[in-house]
């Protein structure tokens, strides 16, 4: 691909800033075609890495399982192999940390999305090994953040190999990202609006990398489903909701209160696992080792907890109605611990789908306890208020849920996930989340295509000087 120099413009004191900085911009239909390319190649990355996660998912809990059980004495029964499995599992991660390095996880994502813009493609291969044990260790933690870094990383690697302006770059830095959700989540436009809000705490911000991001999302979404044959459309089969009504306008706002309850408790159980741990934290072995005895610990009285709760969502909406009120709580606080031991020891992965497994049993918990509340509205809205209240993703958590779920609910999951949302706007667990440098957001960044007159002369978009004198008023 052909990069054009900086293009003239009639503001020199931007074009002297960037040919100062000896920086590149993309022309727009440059930078939609890059994120056609990145789309693409996350589709295949995502394909790779679902086939590969797959593979060694069924080797160690249903191959060795069954090669392990008759050497099991009389005295120890086989179900005690969970507990084993993701102890060797959480010792494996621990060596390859330990020859790796560590590649860093969510918080840190977040962190070098703002500054520098870009996300270290060295760290990849840590990433990819590391997160693959993890996972099919058992550890509640999802392929999401695995496969943001890699493919947010190759987004990063793009930008500099064409010597882009850290603005273009981290615009691609997003296109990865929403790559990779766009596969993961099966919803592409909801996918790459949680690329864009998750770095911040109070809304999407880099609202110029919208239309690339879903663009991206789009096609690694199409490339996945091509290559796996996983169906599209809602994944989950709720029981059918009758006509919303204003009742169910305020149950979302009730079940968004709880929801943010909830997460709180989540949170506060985080970190104190994070204090417990500390101590271990640069014993990668032992603390990975340790941590996936307490993964299997928890796995072996609630079987539900173990892996990143995709298929377990599933059960609990299948035949959670034949378990008891408390059997449904206990399991949700279950894997609050089982979240915290999995991340705080080095076990790689992304905790959405375990939140919003939690939701799910909440939900139907309370849809149990008061009647009134249908089953499927109680759990879609739990799931979405758990897990806005940690991640801050309102918009992008409706839309992922409204698809995932195959409901019409997308009113009531809104207002339970803003209710959620305001609740703990003061409450964070991912700590880099943070505003935009207002200081990069100039008139070029925001308007940098240019119509051309009959002359053939550039001539600015109408409008350009008082929109950027507006953006510098706010510097």
């Amino acid at each position: 691909m052909v990069l054009n120099p900086q293009i003239n413009t009639n503001d020199s004191e931007v074009d002297q800033s960037m040919q100062s900085n000896n920086n590149r911009q993309l022309s727009y239909s440059q930078l939609l075609l890059c994120a056609g390319v990145i789309g693409i190649f996350g589709g295949l990355v995502a394909t790779v890495y679902y086939f590969i996660l797959e593979a060694m998912i069924h080797g160690m809990w249903e191959t060795l399982p069954a090669l392990a059980k008759p050497h099991f004495p009389n005295w120890l029964s086989p179900a005690n192999y969970v507990w084993m499995a993701t102890t060797i599992g959480g010792f494996c991660v621990g060596v390859a940390l330990y020859f790796l390095g560590l590649p860093g996880e969510m918080s840190q994502v977040v962190d070098k999305v703002h500054e520098p813009g870009k996300i270290d493609i060295r760290k990849t291969p840590a990433m990819i090994i590391a997160s693959l044990i993890a996972i099919a260790s058992g550890g509640s933690a999802g392929p999401e953040a695995p496969l943001v870094q890699v493919n947010g990383s190759f987004g990063s690697w793009l930008g500099e190999r064409f010597r882009l302006a850290k603005p273009s770059v981290r615009v691609l830095t997003f296109c990865g990202m929403s790559a990779a959700l766009g596969a993961f989540f099966g919803a592409p436009i909801g996918a790459a609006i949680f690329a864009l809000e998750i770095p911040h705490r109070r809304g999407l911000q880099y609202f110029e990398a919208i239309a690339p991001a879903i663009i991206a999302a789009i096609l690694s979404f199409a490339v996945f489903r091509l290559n796996t044959g996983i169906t599209i459309g809602g994944i989950y089969h709720f029981e059918q909701v009758p006509p919303l009504s204003p009742q169910n306008l305020l149950e979302g706002v009730i079940l968004g209160g709880i929801g943010a309850v909830l997460a709180v408790m989540f949170i506060v159980i985080f970190r104190l696992i994070g204090k417990l741990l500390h101590p271990l934290e640069h014993h990668r072995v032992i603390l990975a080792t340790m941590g996936g005895l307490a993964i299997g610990l928890i796995a072996f009285f609630f079987p539900q907890t173990l892996f990143f709760s995709e298929e377990q969502i599933k059960t609990v909406i299948e035949t959670g109605s034949t378990m008891s009120v408390g059997l449904l709580l206990a399991i949700a606080v279950a894997k609050m611990f089982a979240i915290s031991f999995t991340l705080h020891s080095g076990f790689l992965g992304g905790f959405i789908f375990p939140l919003f497994f939690i939701g799910a049993n909440a939900g139907l918990a309370i849809s149990m306890a008061v009647p009134e509340v249908h089953p499927t509205v109680g759990m879609v809205c739990l799931m979405a208020a758990v897990n806005v209240a940690v991640t801050k993703t309102p918009v992008s958590t409706s839309i992922i849920l409204s698809v995932l779920s195959g409901t019409s609910m997308l009113p009531v999951i809104a207002i339970t996930s803003f209710v959620s949302f305001i609740l703990t706007s003061r409450i964070t667990l991912i700590k880099t989340q943070r505003c935009r440098d207002l200081e990069e957001v100039n008139s070029y960044d925001l308007i940098k295509d240019l119509t051309l007159v009959n002359n053939e002369e550039p001539a600015t978009i109408p409008g350009f000087y008082q929109l950027r004198a507006l953006v510098k008023g706010h510097n």
